[in-house]
């Protein structure tokens, strides 16, 4: 009778090493193959509106630390959003700066029919 119970005991016990086991091996990564846009969107547009700003005076590997044990399943999917954020900081696109440079004091330069009033102002 003792060794009917032990045999129990055991296979009760290799049962549920075995599910435990076959449980972590079937642990699925849910950020694997999304965008660093979507991975935002899906983590972090609840409370952030925009990704403009949130990385901001960060060093990329502060940045991927925090993100990687607080946002992100795994290192690539922290690094992905460390780039994202990254780049939507970064300088505006569209025009170079030369470009801008030589457009600013144009825009910035009054033009004298600005300048003039409407009218002939009179003389006291």
């Amino acid at each position: 009778m003792l060794d009917i119970t032990r045999a129990v005991f055991v296979g009760a016990f290799l049962g549920a090493i075995s599910v435990v086991i076959g449980g972590a091996a079937l642990a699925q990564n849910l950020d694997q193959g999304k965008s660093a846009p979507k991975l935002f969107a899906d983590g972090c547009a609840t409370c952030h509106r925009s990704a403009r700003g949130l990385a901001k005076g960060r060093f990329s590997l502060t940045l991927f630390l925090f993100l990687q044990d607080h946002y992100a399943t795994n290192s690539s999917s922290a690094w992905a959003l460390t780039s994202y954020l990254e780049s939507v900081d970064g300088p505006q696109r569209g025009r170079s700066r030369a470009a801008a440079a030589k457009a600013a004091p144009a825009a910035t330069s009054p033009s004298r029919s600005s300048l003039r009033p409407p009218a002939p102002v009179p003389v006291r």
